[in-house]
Parts: structure tokens; sequence; C-alpha cells
């Protein structure tokens, strides 16, 4: 008998919308753009990276999507489970970095632990993992770390609106965290082994929220690539990334001008209550293709609806 051998997938057509991945643990986030991008999706990226030892929710952004990157991380709350471990400090703040030091853990009360993550929602700012993509003088600081060069300890603010010990097992705490976009999770469990004298790594960690999106609406790597046709059926619209975004419907002539990148006059359009006070709309064709982001600004026209960024 002749072998047979498997062919690659025949490529899908450029997409444009948001998949919502459900990440695997092991590949890093760059990895699974790069999956993706074999099956004929060139235009693509992702909003908010989550590390090798992470699952969970990661926006994919496909064709015009990639342009909604930056408006997405601006509002963008998250919601994760961890785990972690007490009596460990490693040189990446997570189980799998080098373990730099331990220390006994049995002196910890449950309570103080609790009480602890509990206390993460007073954080205003948070140290930088030496382990990361932040950068120091244009370069990444995990490349730094690897070729042995110490760059200046780096903090940066953070927002976290809930948190809370889930099981308190010691040495192994597993809770829930909901914060602002660019928080790092490994960062407040090595904190908070700092503050409890005995260090502690992260272990576990499973993004169960990007904004808007649930891990509910996620699918898996593994099923995307067995099975491309999936993706087509997955990719979700552009307008559904941006929900708080009122949603302006354009007349023929309206979107042509729009597609010229010009303003449109407030009074031209069915604002509504909702877009005027927000100060920002999504301007939509007829059908409901979602065209351009637009801001409202005093232009040469007055009160106008200004082309942000366009999405054709």
């Amino acid at each position: 008998m002749t072998e047979q051998r498997a062919h690659p997938p025949t490529p899908l057509p450029q997409l444009d919308g948001v998949l919502v991945l459900d990440k695997p643990t092991g590949p890093t986030s760059a990895r699974c753009v790069a999956a993706l991008k074999r099956l004929g999706q060139k235009k693509i990226g992702h909003a908010g990276t989550l590390d090798p030892l992470a699952s969970g929710v990661l926006l994919i952004l496909l064709g015009q999507a990639t342009k909604l990157s930056s408006f997405l991380m601006e509002g963008g709350g998250k919601v994760y489970r961890g785990c972690l471990r007490l009596g460990q400090t490693t040189d990446t703040w997570d189980s799998q970095g080098e373990v730099m030091a331990e220390a006994p853990w049995q002196h910890v009360a449950p309570e103080d632990v609790a009480r602890d993550i509990a206390s993460w929602t007073a954080l205003t700012e948070q140290p930088v993992p030496p382990y990361s993509a932040a950068k120091h003088e244009g370069q990444p600081l995990y490349r730094l770390a690897r070729r042995g060069r110490t760059a200046p300890a780096k903090t940066k603010a953070v927002k976290i609106s809930q948190a809370a010990a889930l099981e308190v097992s010691l040495p192994f705490v597993r809770f829930r965290v909901a914060c602002g976009s660019g928080t790092y999770v490994r960062s407040l469990a090595h904190s908070l082994g700092m503050r409890l004298g005995c260090g502690a790594v992260l272990t576990e960690l499973t993004r169960e929220y990007s904004h808007p999106f649930g891990l509910g609406e996620a699918t898996g790597l593994d099923a995307l690539v067995a099975d491309p046709a999936l993706l087509a059926a997955r990719v979700r619209p552009l307008a559904d990334a941006l929900p708080a975004w009122p949603r302006l419907l354009l007349t023929r002539e309206q979107e042509r001008r729009v597609r010229n990148g010009m303003a449109l006059p407030v009074s031209a359009v069915d604002s509504g209550d909702a877009a005027r006070d927000a100060g920002h709309a999504l301007l939509c064709a007829a059908d409901g293709t979602a065209l351009a982001l637009a801001r409202r600004e005093m232009t040469p026209l007055g009160d106008a609806w200004a082309v942000a960024r366009g999405l054709w």
C-alpha cells in the first residue's frame, strides 16, 4: 500500500474579529498566536499576555481587530483564579523559575494569609518581576535577566477590585483576584511571601475573564488546530469586543465620509443620550458592520464625531 501523508490544512481567508482562546499551560502567548497564524491568519495579535505557566482567556485579534488592542487594554478588567505555595522564592516569582531560597512556613497562620490576600484591594502599586516584558533602556527585563544583567527595580500602578482566599491548605493557598489590565499576579504572590517572611511562588494561574469575555466563551487551541474550520465559526464580530461603546448606525453617505476619515457633525447622526454622554462611539454601517471608533470633539465642523481609529 502507498503510504498516505497528512497534508497541512488549507489556509483560511483572513478573518476580522476577536477569538476568545482558552490558552493551555505551557506555550507562550506568542506561540499560540504563531499556531493560529499558520492557519492563514497573517494579520493577527493578542490583547493581554499570559505567562507560559498560565492558562485561560487570551483574546486573539484577527484582521481589523488588531487595531482594537489599545482600546481593549484601556478598560480591560480581568479575573484570575490561582494557587501559590509558601516557603520558596524563585528568580521568576513562579514555580517555573530557579529556586533562590527556601524558608520554613509553619509559623504562618491560615487567617493571616487570608487577611493578607484580602488586603490586596488596598494596593496602588506593585513591583515588576525581573523576568517580564517590561523594558529598561529599550530591552525587555527577561532578556536582560537571562544575560545576567541587573536592571533597576521597577514598580507599576495597579488597581485591584476584589481579592479573596478560596482555600488555605498550607503551604498551598488558592485564591481569586479581580484586577485592572497589566497586573502581575506572580508579583502579588511574591510580595505576600515577603510580608509573611517565608517567600511564596505562584504555582497555578487561570484567567477566567478578560473584558468583555469569559472562559465559558473560549475555545481550546488544540481543537482549533485540529479543525481550522472551527476558527471561522468562533470568531466574534469587532463590535462584541467593545460593549461599552454605543453603536451609531450611519447612512451610506455618512459611511462614505467616515471611510475617507472625515468627521460627522453630532447633530447629523442619531446619536442618542448614551453616546453623547460617553463621548465615544462605534460607528457602524447600516448592516451593523463596525466601521470606526470615534470620539466626540470640537472640530472645524463644530461638535462632531471624529474618527479615532478606522476599521476598514
